[in-house]
Order: C-alpha cells, then structure tokens, then sequence
C-alpha cells in the first residue's frame, strides 16, 4: 500500500511538476477539452516536521461513510473533532472506520483538509477516500469546479500531485477511488491527472489485476468519463462474468446492476450472466438499503428481466419495509418498476397510504405524480392516497407541471371517485386552465378534460376550445390523421355535451373527427366483456326466455356505445320481442354483465368509463340493469334462473314471454 505524504516542505512543489494535477480541476465541463495550463505554484512557506511517519495500516475495501448509503451524519452542534486527537496522539493504533467516520462528520471540504494537515502521511486508500468526500460535498454544493481556496491548499495539492506522478505505486483500491472522485465533478478528461490514472487502470485491466469491487467502480467511473460505448467497458464486463459471484458484496452487486443498465442494448448477450445475478441476488435482497433497492429495480426495467419475476416480488416485500425512509426520487423509481412488472402488493399499498397521507405536502411533484400513475395503472382505489394528492394540489397547484396536473387529475376520472374537497380541486383546477391553456400539450389536454367528465366535472368552459378546427390541428400535430384514442375521447365530450349539457350551445365536434364505435381492440372506452361471465349468463337467459332469439348481443346504439353483454327487446304490453324485431318496440333493456375488469381492483366501485356508458344508456332511454359478478360466481343454474327473473322482471310484473 502506497504512504500519501501530506506534512513536507511545500516550498518545494515545483519539483513535483504541477502540469496537470490542479489544472485539471480547474478545467471547463467535460464535454469542453482544453489545453492544460503548465502553471506552477509554490506557496511562500510552509513549516518542517519530522520525516513521513511510516505506520503500518491493514488493507480493506473503502467503507462507505456518506449519508446516502446509510451512515447518518451527526448534528452540526455535536463536537466533529472528537476523533482528531486519537489520530494525533497514536497514528500507530488508527482505525480505517474511525477515519471514515470522522470523514462523515465534517460538513464542508475545509474541515476535511484540516483534519488531513493534522496527519503527515496516509495509505493511499484512505487519501482517495478524503478526496471522494471533498468532491463529494462540492458536488452537492452544485458546485462545477473546486473553489479556489480548496485549489490553493496545500494538502489538496500534495494530495492530486502524487496521485498525478505516482499512480504505478497505488493500491487498486485507492486507484479506482481516487479515479471515481474526479469524475464527480467537471473535470477535463484529456487532464494529465485523468490520463495517467485512466491508463494505469487499463494496465492493470489488461493484466488481470484488479479485484470484483474495482472492476465495478471502474466499470461505472469510465462510463462516466467515456460512455457506454467503451471497449475497455466490455473488458470489464467479460472479466466479471469469470468471478465467482460469492465474491461480491452486495454493494458490488448493485454496482455491476448500475454497469448493466447502461449496456441495455447489449442485454441479450449478457443474460445468461443476467440470470446468474438475478438468482443471486435473491439471497441478498434482506442486506439492500433503500437506495440499492431502487438502483436494482430501474436496472431490471432498463434490462427487461421479466422473467426475473421472483427477484422483483421479493424486492417488492422489502420495499414496503423502506417505504418511510426512501427518498421522493427513489420512491418513484420503485413504483415505476412496479408498474412495468405489474406487481402490487397490499401491504406495499397499504404502507404507502400511510407514507402519502403524512407526508404529501413535502413530497416532490414528480414522486406524487408516480403515486397516482400507480393507483391508476393498478386501478388502486386508494381513499387516503386519493384524498392526499387532492388537498396537496389544491394547496400546491404552483408547483405541478401541466404533465403532472395531468397525471393527478386522471386517475380520479378512471378510478370514478370524488374527493372530499371536490369543489375546491376542481375549482383550483379550472383557475389553472383558464390561466395556462396554451401551456398544456394538446393531447394531454384532452386527456385531462376528458377524465373530469368521466365523474360528471363536465368541462363546458372549455369545449368551445377543443371542438375548435385550431385546436384538432394542433391536436394532431404532423401526423396523417388523429389516433383512434384521442378521436373516441372527443366523441365522448360530444356526447356526454348533448346528453349531459343540454344548455352548452357552443361549437360541436365535426364529423369527420367522430368514432362509430367506442369499442375497439386497441385503445377502448368500453371495457369487453369477460366471456366466461357471459356463456354463463346466456346459458340462464336461454333458460329463463326460452330461446336464443329474444336476446342480443353486440348491438351498436345510436351514440356509439356498444351493448357488448346484452339487449331485451319488449313491447308496449311487456312481452318480450324476438331480436329481430324493429318494430313495436317500447322499451329495451341492456344487461351490463360487470365482470372484475370492469371494477376498481378488490373492490365492488365501478371504473369511471363503465359508469359514465350506464349514465348514457340510461339517457339514451334504456333500461340498465347490471349483473355484477360477485353476485354470480357461486351461483348455481337454478339460482342463476331465479336471480336473472328478480333482476329482469321484478319491476315489470306483467312482462311475459
């Protein structure tokens, strides 16, 4: 292990050749490469010590010792300097932990080049560990360089120099480490200090040299420096499939998930090491904080492992553990990967209730946008959640981007369920329209106006505006012709204005621009019927009616919709007519069999779009009666017959067939 000398005559810096070891963190942002200053710089004076203090340190893998991966820093009014003394008093008997750890207790790069004057020499794992925290707290500052005072220090500068000058005689550790905390800020890659530490990891690349956990932070600092695209990147990876994964930490687990991630492209040929990591992973899954939980589920969505379905179900029972404590970004990566696996869970949805309800108000837009996307992917009915996001929005409209607006307000339409501050949201809500119309993308407009009608927030203010010819030109953009969604959804503000808004005398939507069916394969405003639910009920109407010919099915109304389940025909009298009958019609009924698609999940409340086509079937002058399938699974044939006569004809006593 190599001694980093810390403590010596500084007056003597330009022997050491400063060429490119500060200049470097000087330089513009990388994708700016200039040509490196040759300035040296040799401070007036500097006191002598004694020689290098030669102290024997064992050899371990940097510990991590920032907030973000689970060591919480300590107040700032408790003593930071509690472990200085120790350091000076016996370097002999120092503790790499109790280094890191005085390292996470400092609050800015000053305090950290203070405690390393103290010192006169350092292995070099635990230098480049002191400069990852410096970088690391600059970085958090946002700051795109190193301020000048921290350039000008004299340990600072003893520290780059020989790393720059001596990086044959580093450990791998205090290598990739020191490699790994530049590239945290705009360094200049054509540096002389990067090159030489890029080129004598590539050496002892090529010699096999390095163990799992460089080979990872290499893997991730030069897809930093030079991108996906690397070939010393593949070099990295084949030599990580040669290791036995017993020798990975769950930390270089995660790490080599992150490499991956950024090879999508190339996942084809590397799954069979990709089922080996999943398989793996699944032993380590209970030692994962928060953060790696996350980091691993993005990396299996960016991967496509859908067939690593048990690592994902077994990440998902420990994420409901870590609801509390993860961050607003990281909680919304993990319900973006829920929703591209499908999973949920109760308990997750349950613990995220909790988490929404407490804290909605301090939650990042983008975090209560991924909650609702959620509820709705999964047709969640969540109260608690719902109800969060409605106050947080009629608190905090200012902060949500019209996508996010959009994102909030849908999932109420979908999910056919009124807050109970809804006069205030919606009215918060058409303030906002009124104020920032033309900000809102067209589609995501219509998107949002179209859920508000859904649960009879009918949006009349704003249907002149949408049926206008400038609008369905924006709305359609560069394309040919409209999608068959956004064409189905104007059809539906039509309708829901004539049946619905009988006092809205604005412009109507051209007929050209009109559905003629709202049930289609690909994007449907009906949902289709579960068929298994449906021979059922036909085998029973049959023996309740007779026959097949005195019930229909998929009949197109005059409105669009689709009676998709079934149509009884009676006459004036209250006998039932033959299907084909057109004429002395006098009423007409349409059965909705409600099988569970068509319901919010493990709940009996129907989804906006099947309650808003019975709203219109009932205006449209039919009489709606539903079959839902709780209260038909377990019924036998006989019962079914009983339950269909009570359901059809309870209300008509004289009907006869």
């Amino acid at each position: 292990m190599a001694l980093i000398t810390l403590r010596r005559n500084l007056c003597h810096l330009s022997d050491f050749r400063m060429h490119g070891a500060l200049a470097a963190l000087r330089s513009q942002p990388v994708n700016h490469v200039h040509k490196v200053a040759k300035k040296r710089l040799c401070p007036r004076s500097c006191p002598l010590h004694p020689g290098p203090f030669k102290a024997r340190f064992h050899h371990a893998r940097r510990k991590e010792f920032h907030s973000e991966n689970g060591n919480d820093l300590r107040p700032v009014g408790e003593a930071m300097f509690s472990d200085r003394d120790s350091f000076e008093q016996n370097l002999e008997n120092m503790d790499e932990q109790v280094f890191y750890r005085s390292l996470s207790n400092f609050t800015s790069s000053e305090e950290v080049l203070s405690f390393l004057s103290t010192l006169q020499t350092l292995p070099d794992v635990l230098a480049a560990g002191a400069l990852q925290r410096i970088c690391e707290m600059e970085r958090k500052a946002e700051a795109h360089r190193l301020p000048k005072e921290i350039l000008e220090n004299r340990v600072f500068q003893a520290l780059c120099v020989q790393f720059e000058q001596e990086p044959s005689n580093l450990s791998n550790t205090g290598l990739v480490t020191a490699l790994q905390a530049l590239t945290l800020l705009y360094v200049d890659p054509q540096s002389s200090l990067l090159l030489n530490l890029v080129a004598e990891c590539q050496r002892r690349l090529q010699r096999g040299g390095l163990d799992v956990h460089s080979l990872c932070v290499l893997g991730e600092t030069l897809i930093k420096l030079q991108g996906p695209e690397s070939t010393t990147l593949d070099l990295i990876i084949y030599q990580l499939q040669g290791e036995k994964l017993e020798n990975f930490a769950p930390e270089d687990i995660v790490a080599l998930y992150r490499v991956l991630q950024v090879c999508a492209e190339k996942a084809d040929q590397h799954q069979a090491f990709l089922n080996r990591i999943n398989n793996f992973s699944l032993s380590l899954v209970p030692n994962l904080s928060p953060k790696s939980i996350s980091q691993v589920l993005t990396a299996l969505v960016a991967l496509d492992q859908t067939q690593a379905l048990p690592l994902v179900l077994k990440l998902g029972k420990y994420a409901v553990r870590h609801i509390p404590h993860f961050t607003s970004e990281e909680l919304g990566r993990v319900l973006d990967a829920f929703i591209y696996f499908g999973h949920h869970d109760r308990f997750f949805t349950t613990a995220l209730e909790q988490r929404v309800a407490s804290l909605c108000l301090t939650l990042a837009p983008e975090a209560v946008s991924r909650v609702m996307e959620y509820c709705s992917r999964k047709q969640i009915l969540s109260q608690p959640i719902l109800n969060a996001v409605a106050e947080t929005f009629v608190c905090q409209a200012e902060k949500f981007s019209p996508r996010q607006v959009s994102e909030l307000i849908e999932p109420f339409g979908k999910l056919n369920y009124l807050p109970p501050n809804a006069s205030a949201l919606f009215r918060k809500l058409e303030d906002m329209l009124f104020a920032r119309f033309n900000s809102f993308p067209p589609k995501t407009l219509l998107k949002l106006l179209h859920s508000c009608s859904l649960i009879e927030r009918h949006p009349v203010n704003f249907m002149a505006k949408i049926f206008s010819p400038y609008f369905l030109q924006q709305l359609q953009g560069e394309e040919s012709c409209l999608d068959r969604l956004s064409l189905a959804q104007l059809t539906q503000l039509l309708l829901t204005s004539l049946l619905e808004c009988p006092f809205y005398k604005g412009p109507k939507l051209h007929p050209k621009y009109q559905v003629k069916s709202f049930l289609t394969p690909c994007c449907s405003l009906e949902t289709p019927v579960d068929f298994q639910l449906y021979k059922s009920v036909m085998v029973g109407l049959m023996d309740l009616l007779g026959a097949r010919l005195y019930f229909a099915s998929k009949v197109l109304t005059p409105y669009c919709y689709t009676i998709a389940d079934v149509e009884i025909k009676l006459d004036e009298e209250g006998f039932v007519l033959p299907l084909t009958a057109d004429e002395d019609v006098h009423r007409r009924i349409a059965l909705c069999i409600d099988g569970p698609k068509r319901f919010c999940l493990n709940s009996r409340h129907l989804l906006g779009k099947e309650a808003t086509k019975q709203r219109h079937l009932r205006l449209l002058g039919y009489q709606v009666v539903q079959i839902p399938y709780y209260e038909i699974e377990t019924l036998t044939r006989l019962q079914l017959v009983e339950y269909l006569q009570r359901k059809l004809f309870s209300q008509n006593a004289g009907v006869c067939w």
